[in-house]
C-alpha cells in the first residue's frame, strides 16, 4: 500500500463520499446531513492555506480507501504547535490496518513539520479509534461527558493526544 497526497482534483469526491458515509451511519463525525460537493473546495483551500496534509491510500485500481489528515487544533497562536488529526477508511476497507498505516505517515509528517502534540476528538463508544491510538502511543487526556447528541442519544467526546519530540526550539509569538 503506497501512499497519495489527495488532491481536490483527484479526490474529493470518494472523500466526500467516505465523510458522508460516516456521517449518516457513524458517530465518528458529529454532523447530521452529508455533506455537498460544494463544501469541498473550501475544505481542499483550507488545508493547502494551512500546510497541512491529506493523505490517502488506494487500492490497485486507484480508489481511495481512507485518507487522513490534520487542521488546527484551536485557533490562538499559542496553540501552534498543536494539530487535531482525522482518520476516515472507506466502509468496504475497515479492520485491514489501512487506519494504523495513515496515522503512523501522519504522525511521521507531524514531527518533520515540527509539531508537539497530535490530538484526537473522537467518540468515546468508537473502541477501535481508541484502541487504534492507544496502539500508536495516544494517551487519553479527557472525556466532555454529553457533549453532542446524535442517533437519539447523548455522545461522549473522548480527547487522546500524542507529544510529539518536536519541535527542537519552540518559540513565542
Amino acid at each position: 500500500m503506497d501512499f497519495v497526497t489527495c488532491t481536490y482534483e483527484s479526490h474529493s469526491i470518494e472523500i466526500l463520499e467516505i465523510l458522508n458515509e460516516v456521517i449518516m451511519n457513524s458517530t465518528a463525525l458529529y454532523d447530521y446531513e452529508p455533506r455537498k460537493i460544494e463544501s469541498m473546495t473550501s475544505w481542499f483551500s483550507n488545508k493547502e492555506k494551512g500546510n497541512f496534509p491529506i493523505i490517502g491510500i488506494e487500492d490497485t485500481n486507484g480508489r481511495l480507501m481512507g485518507f487522513a489528515s490534520y487542521d488546527t487544533f484551536r485557533a490562538w497562536p499559542a496553540y501552534k504547535y498543536s494539530v487535531e488529526h482525522s482518520v476516515y477508511i472507506h466502509c468496504e476497507h475497515r479492520g485491514k490496518g489501512i487506519g494504523k498505516k495513515l496515522l503512523e505517515e501522519l504522525i511521521g509528517i507531524a514531527k518533520q513539520q515540527q509539531y508537539h502534540t497530535m490530538i484526537a476528538g473522537l467518540d468515546i463508544s468508537n473502541i477501535g479509534s481508541r484502541v487504534l491510538h492507544e496502539k500508536l502511543g495516544f494517551v487519553h487526556a479527557g472525556t466532555i461527558n454529553e457533549a453532542a447528541f446524535k442517533f437519539g442519544h447523548w455522545l461522549d467526546l473522548g480527547f487522546y493526544q500524542l507529544i510529539l519530540n518536536t519541535p527542537l526550539n519552540p518559540r513565542d509569538g
